[in-house]
């Protein structure tokens, strides 16, 4: 490379950085006339609200900064009695993470690819910890980012319009977020299968499936609000009692069977490998129309993505929160070191063509080594 070629080439990563700074500054801008986030203390009870709803609640950095200097004060302060989060809007809990500013950031080094992870996985932990009850209102889409802000709290309140899934092998990331310490630890491998196959649960089957810990029909969402604000210096019985009450009071759908009930006893069977070729070889074998879909399925989603994610979910289940958080930062930024990612993003998010051209393209083609490098302790390693 010539002194005037490297001159230009450093010139245009120099452009790229500043863009993706304008671009952070217009997000921040944007945010003071419209706040991205409400935090408010009503009646000695601290009430988060997800203020996106165009974008889905989409969850990006401005947010997590307001949220998680509140959530310490609200634990600490001995007048806050509880902490509800919501979203704003009848679309969406919080869809997800801002994964476009990510890659955006990672494509040209800028630290935005790091902070968005650590600063992220840091509430997560804050919310897994919480001395004070806290319920998220998951009514709409939880994906991502919104699983995050909800699976590690004690209260989990689904709905009828409640749409649950992890779709990340679709786009070349992992189900992090602590999904390796949560999706591992429901019922057989049903984790292990929705971490891998990004299958959708929806309504009265997210509670079914241990996600959310209750469901209350949408039309008594804001009764339910009312009711936890309204209260005089709850103990924490009181707020269950409440909880309760308005979860077993719902018949909607009460004797619903679990949408995947017919195919537990095949999710915990074939999603039992400890290897991508296992699960696949199992599905197979087995020769079934379920089967065959969910190897189609998997077929589609990056084989980098699978077999990390796999071994995430692995080791995950015999991890703490904290201990799977500080390894999720590590395949974080292996995924930001990566290709496919990038390539996910552009092909499901960008250019929606929905034709991802995965590098390497099978799961053969996945060696240990790369799989490993993802794992690999960084100098700057996730402190909690």
């Amino acid at each position: 490379m010539t002194q005037r070629t490297m001159f230009t080439h450093l010139q245009r990563m120099n452009l790229r950085r500043i863009q993706v700074l304008v671009k952070h500054l217009r997000m921040s801008s944007s945010s003071s006339s419209e706040p991205d986030v409400l935090l408010e203390t009503i009646n000695g009870k601290g009430v988060i609200t997800l203020n996106r709803p165009k974008a889905l609640n989409s969850l990006n950095l401005s947010m997590i900064r307001k949220i998680y200097p509140q959530l310490k004060e609200w634990d600490a302060d001995s007048s806050t009695s509880l902490v509800i989060i919501k979203g704003a809007g009848e679309k969406a809990f919080c869809a997800g993470g801002d994964i476009k500013a990510v890659t955006d950031a990672g494509r040209v080094g800028d630290k935005y690819s790091a902070d968005f992870f650590r600063e992220e996985y840091i509430l997560n932990h804050k919310i897994g910890t919480m001395k004070k009850p806290y319920i998220a209102l998951v009514h709409g889409i939880s994906m991502g980012g919104g699983v995050g802000l909800s699976i590690h709290g004690k209260y989990r309140v689904a709905t009828e319009k409640t749409l649950f899934a992890m779709p990340e092998t679709g786009i070349g990331l992992f189900p992090d977020v602590g999904g390796g310490y949560a999706l591992p630890r429901m019922q057989g491998q049903l984790g292990i299968f929705l971490a891998l196959t990004g299958f959708r649960l929806r309504g009265r089957d997210v509670q079914l499936s241990g996600y959310a810990t209750h469901f209350v029909e949408s039309s008594q969402v804001k009764d339910l609000e009312q009711t936890l604000l309204n209260m005089k210096d709850p103990s924490a019985t009181d707020i269950d009692e409440v909880i309760n009450t308005f979860h077993e009071k719902c018949q909607l759908d009460k004797d619903k069977p679990f949408v995947l009930q017919p195919h537990q006893e095949q999710i915990n069977r074939l999603f039992a490998g400890e290897t991508m070729e296992d699960i696949c070889e199992a599905l197979k074998k087995d020769g079934s129309e379920w089967a065959v879909k969910q190897l189609e399925i998997i077929r589609k989603m990056s084989p980098t993505s699978l077999k990390v994610s796999l071994r995430v979910m692995r080791e995950g289940a015999k991890l703490s929160l904290p201990a799977d958080l500080k390894m999720e930062y590590r395949v974080s930024q292996g995924c930001i070191r990566g290709k496919d990612f990038y390539e996910g993003v552009r092909a499901l998010l960008v250019d929606k063509d929905g034709n991802p051209k995965w590098n390497p393209a099978t799961l053969e083609e996945v060696t240990s080594e790369i799989v490993d490098e993802h794992f690999q302790p960084l100098d700057n390693d996730l402190e909690l």
